[in-house]
């Protein structure tokens, strides 16, 4: 096991990669107009955070070599740093990144034909301690700036070959929803055409279930897609498996997912005895019907078992049958990365170890929308 590296503070002088787009180009043009430099500039010098990266203005070139100087005084342009690579025999890539006070996070790169789906983190660890998930099992450490979230995204267009992810998804370290102040600037910064610009339709955010968040993205114009973890069809199941369901009770969170308009999905990892039986089938084709869901069903990962078996593939196909001829359209997720340390949150735990939960109530840092 690695150990955590000494603490550093990040630096004194603003990062405007925490700023959604519209904020940060009028903090740019503001300052241009303070050093008596033309406005377009600001536009030249945005496109270089997001659009078409660079490590640090000095690599702006378009620029005068006073005004990238004046830049780096002013501000700063945050870095993860890489810690880990590791790449399956699939094609999966799986990346730690190492945050500016020694934080890990993961992100994982899953390639499909002409598309590459980014799964990224929201927070460093997660105080929902579901039970088959290995980063709730670490502990809650602190929630993700813009920067750092948007960042992984930037981080992977950096490098060389640079990874340009189609589409995203908020199903890596972290509960999004208990961060939405910096996922909602995030979505911002991935889908804005002056920044990332990825259709909002190509990217998902994951939730157990946060009625505040649903409501907060419902109230979005873009048409982001929802993905709720549901992984068991009653309170009392559920109740075992994820301690939120006391303060989200099931009933409320299907009625706020109805009431979403878009494309929603029902994420059910398949738990060996536990989750998977006929009747299981039964309650949940029904909460799907009434969400108009899609349900994915996702085969427990080996790596991140969490003292659980995975669902044998006889079960979990007669359970998406069953799904099916109810009228739920259903799909079973092909595993990935099965060869490297890809559950999530298995590979910074495999660096730095378990630590103490928190309780989602106990950190001042987790607040919701």
């Amino acid at each position: 096991m690695t150990t955590q590296g000494p603490m550093t503070q990040p630096p004194a002088t603003e990062n405007l990669l925490d700023l959604a787009p519209d904020a940060a180009m009028a903090r740019l043009q503001a300052w241009l107009t303070e050093r008596g430099e033309p406005s377009y500039r600001s536009v030249q010098i945005f496109a270089r955070l997001w659009e078409r990266p660079v490590r640090a203005f000095s690599e702006i070139t378009e620029l005068p070599m006073a005004l990238r100087d004046a830049l780096t005084r002013s501000f700063h342009l945050s870095r993860l740093e890489l810690a880990t690579r590791q790449t399956s025999v699939d094609g999966t890539e799986k990346f730690l990144f190492r945050m500016d006070d020694g934080q890990l996070i993961e992100t994982v790169a899953i390639p499909d034909g002409d598309r590459i789906t980014l799964c990224i983190s929201s927070q460093a660890g997660c105080a929902l301690q579901c039970a088959f998930c290995a980063t709730g099992a670490m502990g809650f450490q602190r929630n993700l700036r813009p920067s750092e979230i948007a960042g992984q995204v930037r981080e992977l267009h950096l490098m060389s070959p640079p990874i340009v992810p189609t589409n995203i998804v908020f199903m890596g370290m972290g509960e999004p929803m208990m961060n939405w102040k910096a996922v909602d600037t995030t979505l911002s910064l991935l889908n804005d055409a002056r920044a990332m610009g990825i259709g909002a339709r190509h990217i998902t955010i994951s939730t157990v279930g946060v009625l505040p968040g649903i409501v907060a993205l419902s109230a979005r114009r873009e048409q982001f897609r929802l993905a709720i973890s549901i992984h068991a069809p009653s309170d009392e199941l559920r109740a075992t498996l994820m301690p939120v369901n006391t303060k989200y009770p099931l009933a409320d969170v299907i009625a706020a997912t109805a009431a979403f308009d878009r494309r929603v999905t029902f994420e059910y990892v398949m738990l060996g005895g536990v989750n998977d039986q006929p009747s299981h089938a039964t309650q949940l084709a029904q909460l799907a019907r009434e969400c108009r869901a899609f349900v994915n069903l996702i085969p427990l990962h080996p790596g991140g078992t969490m003292g659980f078996i995975p669902s044998p593939t006889s079960t979990i196909a007669a359970f998406a049958r069953a799904l099916r001829v109810r009228g739920v359209e259903t799909a079973i997720r092909r595993s990935r990365g099965l060869d490297i340390a890809a559950a999530c949150g298995q590979l910074r735990t495999e660096r730095l170890g378990r630590r103490l939960p928190i309780a989602a109530n106990e950190d001042r840092e987790i607040h919701v929308a």
